[in-house]
């Protein structure tokens, strides 16, 4: 394993090494620019939208199956995982940056789904599908379709790390710890029901758990503050925690190994987009399956997203954490959180954890199986669809397992997601350069919606 992990660590520092993270930061602050900062200053109007009583075509309605992937990246495992392992590596000062990208991202996922739309296309079913591979191709014209190639060829590859063996992995790491449930029983439970959906067929699976989706993530967002409020006289020195050590890097305490200003930047980025996934590429396969007309009203509904998800709920999972001090122990992955909510709620908060994460973890891997199909079916066609699903399913109890190949468990975590962010950086790049490429697109557009507004 610490083999693996050199090689992965290796590739993360080129995934997401000082040039990555510049790109991913200049794409985000460039067309916040050139948008004058509207999605920042839009937030209202997003509300509004959510509010409005209008028709299922402007209200931007989804795909059940898409709708499971989108509301888990709302409140998911980026959520409770992510944060933590954001901490864990960079230390608190990894917050700071990920509100930074959290602010800049909005105007990235809204310029992704401003062109899904836009330049998505319709299937033999009449069904829309769209993504950076389309808005590539559609938009950039054939000489860049080369660029589209490797964006799904990366997201076919891509979606077994964010999507597959990363969730399946939190969830047999939280179960071992809470429960002594064995990984591999984990994984084979997980893929035998995501199978029962995803090859199967079965709908009421899905519809139960996208039934529970809402009240889970409203309860763990309840939770989360309450126990900021509990604890709201120390509020003020976890924020000062974590703008000290985003500027100045975190010294090693108790079980905390230490990190420098690179690491807070680099994993505060990264887990920030796998979190809100803004510039990877994969919330755009979603959103261009929406029954809309408009593509600015699809963007706004987007960026809204990525507002709620960083700037809001990664907030107050980072403030639990800070504030518990259960950044000091060591520990990793959903488990810190967990910790943290053990501080505040005592076993209540373990239980909440523990089943956010199974549900979660269940309805993202379903969701982001989608965006895998899309993207292999864009290369090989439909004939690669059964044999992804095959695959996908098998990856699932190998997320799981991983946790039974030796070293500790938080060497196990570590690696998984060392795994997921080379994935998911290569994965960005087509996507960042499509969007820098096509920004007078996002810009016209916007100016003449908002002129006729």
């Amino acid at each position: 394993m610490e083999a693996l992990t050199n090689i992965f660590s290796a590739l993360g520092g080129i995934a997401w090494g000082p040039y990555m993270l510049a790109f991913i930061a200049f794409t985000g602050l460039y067309l916040t620019i050139g948008l004058k900062f509207m999605p920042i200053m839009k937030i209202s109007y997003g509300l509004k939208l959510l509010k409005a009583k209008s028709d299922d075509k402007e209200k931007g309605k989804f795909p059940p199956v898409l709708l499971y992937s989108l509301m888990s990246a709302t409140v998911g495992t980026g959520n409770i995982a992510g944060v933590a392992t954001a901490i864990a590596l960079g230390g608190p000062g990894a917050i700071f940056w990920m509100w930074v990208m959290g602010f800049v991202g909005m105007a990235t996922k809204y310029g992704e789904a401003v062109l899904a739309v836009k330049f998505r296309e319709t299937d033999s079913n009449g069904s829309y599908v769209g993504g950076p591979m389309y808005y590539i191709k559609n938009g950039l014209g054939e000489k860049w379709k080369w660029l589209g190639f490797l964006f799904a060829l990366f997201g076919t590859i891509a979606a077994f790390g964010i999507g597959n063996m990363v969730q399946s992995n939190t969830v047999a790491n939280q179960l071992q710890n809470t429960l002594n449930v064995e990984p591999l029983l984990t994984g084979l439970i997980i893929a035998f029901i995501a199978g029962l959906v995803i090859i199967g067929g079965v709908k009421r699976i899905s519809a139960f758990a996208t039934t529970l989706v809402p009240l889970m993530a409203l309860l763990y967002i309840i939770s989360a503050l309450i126990i900021v409020l509990m604890n709201f006289n120390q509020v003020p020195a976890a924020f000062g925690i974590i703008i000290d050590s985003a500027f100045n890097g975190t010294a090693a305490t108790g079980g905390f190994a230490g990190a420098t200003v690179l690491m807070a930047i680099r994993f505060g980025i990264a887990r920030g987009v796998f979190s809100n996934e803004a510039g990877l590429g994969s919330a755009p396969i979603a959103h261009a399956a929406a029954k809309t007309n408009s593509p600015v009203k699809q963007g706004t509904f987007a960026m809204l997203g990525t507002f709620f998800d960083t700037i809001i709920i990664c907030s107050l999972t980072a403030l639990d954490i800070v504030i518990s001090g259960a950044w000091q122990s060591g520990d990793n992955g959903a488990l810190l959180t967990s910790n943290a909510f053990v501080f505040g709620l005592s076993s209540t908060g373990e239980t909440i954890i523990t089943i956010s994460l199974i549900l979660f973890a269940f309805t993202t891997i379903i969701g982001w199986s989608y965006y895998g199909e899309r993207c292999s079916a864009y290369i090989f066609g439909t004939k690669a669809i059964m044999p992804y699903r095959v695959l996908w399913l098998l990856s699932i109890v190998l997320g799981a397992y991983a946790l039974n190949l030796g070293g500790t468990t938080a060497e196990s975590v570590n690696l998984i997601w060392l795994i997921a962010d080379v994935m998911n950086g290569f994965m960005a790049i087509p996507n960042l350069i499509a969007l820098v490429l096509l920004s007078p697109v996002i810009f016209k557009l916007s100016k003449e919606y908002f002129t006729r507004k």
